[in-house]
């Protein structure tokens, strides 16, 4: 019996101007590149600029992926930005953005599980067009945690960066296989217990202020594998596909030891994973977009392929996407 699948029709992404490398952070903090690439692989990352915001880098993203895609915004009816940095506490920055590309039709609204959003944002993306409630959505992921990080302290300012990525989904017909292309299968995951361990210390209705990122590195990493690869599995065992025979791991691009440990732990091939930590940093919600236009940019994804993303982000949330390019 046949059935809706979201596919992926368009890709595009946009960086901020200014690169910073470890050299540049070792004026900034008491540092070292060497001690910065030896524990997370990051050797450089983008930061925004005072003209540069969340809602313009990922109005730049969408639009690079129309131009990828052949449409206009008349062809899109659905806009979901994962994003923790929104430009303002309120309207969310998928309205600003609507706004800025021309689109006076359809709905925007943002999705908020950190790290994990762009998974989260996709996975609703797909149950809007599944169920027939758009036809094609623009996905974002921006962020610009240049703005919340506390640049004197040493063990978060030197992890993050800045940048956007966005994907276009439209609702295909398909026969309802796993040779279908599109989205296969999805699961996420949230424990809010572990609150403190990944936040940001302000709010409006809390310290009415932004506040800065803080976190707690050592129990980040010691749930980060176990949580992934769960839920990893999980989308494996929906799909009956593995390790073996997925084409590419597009990891969310936080840390290279774990992206390293959780690829080790589930079996996949080294040469298959995507990694782009070491030029952008933890992007939060762009990075898997970002990893994933690179990726298909040098044109090693290719139609057809298996694609596996998987995310952990601050909450904590986590979740996994299986996708036929």
């Amino acid at each position: 019996m046949g059935m809706i699948r979201s596919v992926v029709c368009g890709y595009g992404s946009c960086l901020p101007k200014r690169a910073v490398t470890n050299q540049e952070l070792e004026g900034v903090v008491e540092t070292t590149d060497e001690w910065i690439i030896q524990r997370t692989g990051i050797r450089q990352r983008y930061v925004a600029g005072d003209d540069e915001t969340t809602c313009s880098l990922g109005e730049g993203a969408a639009r690079a992926a129309l131009e990828n895609a052949g449409l206009t915004v008349d062809d899109v009816d659905l806009i979901i930005v994962a994003t923790s940095t929104p430009d303002n506490t309120f309207p969310a920055a998928a309205v600003d953005i609507q706004s800025r590309l021309g689109m006076r039709h359809g709905a925007a609204f943002d999705v908020q599980a950190v790290c994990t959003g762009f998974v989260y944002a996709l996975t609703t993306a797909d149950a809007y067009l599944h169920t027939g409630l758009a036809k094609r959505a623009i996905v974002i992921g921006a962020e610009t945690f240049s703005r919340i990080l506390d640049w004197t302290d040493r063990s978060t300012c030197v992890l993050f960066g800045d940048g956007a990525g966005a994907l276009i989904l439209e609702a295909v017909e398909t026969e309802g296989s796993a040779d279908d292309r599109g989205i296969l299968a999805a699961k996420l995951r949230s424990d809010g217990n572990h609150k403190d361990k990944l936040f940001v210390d302000g709010g409006p209705s809390s310290t009415q202020t932004v506040g800065h990122l803080r976190m707690q590195g050592r129990e980040v990493f010691k749930h980060a594998v176990g949580m992934i690869t769960d839920v990893i599995e999980a989308v494996f065992d929906a799909t009956n596909i593995g390790a073996d025979d997925i084409d590419w791991f597009v990891p969310h691009q936080a840390n290279k030891r774990i992206i390293d440990a959780s690829a080790r732990k589930l079996g996949i091939d080294p040469q298959k994973v995507v990694i782009t930590v070491d030029r952008y940093g933890n992007t939060s919600a762009a990075s898997i977009p970002l990893a994933l236009v690179d990726a298909l940019k040098d044109g090693r994804i290719k139609k057809n392929d298996v694609v596996l993303l998987e995310a952990m982000g601050g909450g904590f949330t986590w979740g996994a996407v299986m996708v036929r390019w």
